[in-house]
This record gives C-alpha cells, structure tokens and sequence, in this order.
C-alpha cells in the first residue's frame, strides 16, 4: 500500500516537472548551465543572472504550490513531498546538467 502512495506521488510530480507553460525556459537554463536541481526538490540559480534567478522563484512557487497540496491530500509533511520531488528530478537530470551535490554545483 505504501509503495503505490509513493508511486503515485512520484507520478504526479512527474506531470508537474513536465508543465509546458514553462518548460522550453527551463530546459534552455539548464542547457545553459544557469539553473540547477537542488537536493530540496527546488532549482537553484548556478550562474548568477536576473532572468535566471526570475526563472528559479517562478517555478520554485509553482513547485511550492504542488508540493503543499500533495502533501495535505496525502497527509503527509511539505519535506515527504519535497524529498520524493528531489529524488525524482535527480533521477531525471539529464546528463551535463547541474544537480547540487554535498553543498555545490556537479555536472551529473
């Protein structure tokens, strides 16, 4: 029971990292090298640039919003949601783009 909860949890986050109201911005960042997934289920801004940090709090709200919802529709704490979301997105980081790692930036 406890695995499917999880599973549809990570599903739901998969939907919402996949939005394409703001998906080509994203993916260009991170292309770019200029935003990150941080270990707390946000992005960070790598390389210090006004649209980049624009980009990182719009879609750190938007992400906020979800997390906060799934976590009192499953009844579970804001961190459950955030840890599974930073799992998730680790794992769906693509190859050259940044993840936080042990308090700094790493290609993955």
């Amino acid at each position: 029971m406890k695995i499917n909860f999880y599973r549809q949890i990570l599903l739901i986050i998969s939907l919402c990292f996949s939005s394409l109201t703001f998906a080509l911005e994203l993916d260009d960042a991170k292309q770019q090298g200029l935003v990150g997934e941080k270990d707390n289920g946000y992005l960070g801004v790598v390389v210090a640039q006004a649209d980049a940090q624009a980009l990182v709090n719009e879609v750190n709200q938007k992400r906020r919003d979800i997390y906060v919802d799934l976590a009192a529709k499953n009844n579970i704490t804001l961190e459950q949601v955030e840890k599974l979301a930073a799992q998730k997105a680790y794992a769906k980081t693509l190859s050259g783009h940044y993840l936080w790692v042990n308090g700094s930036w790493q290609k993955k």
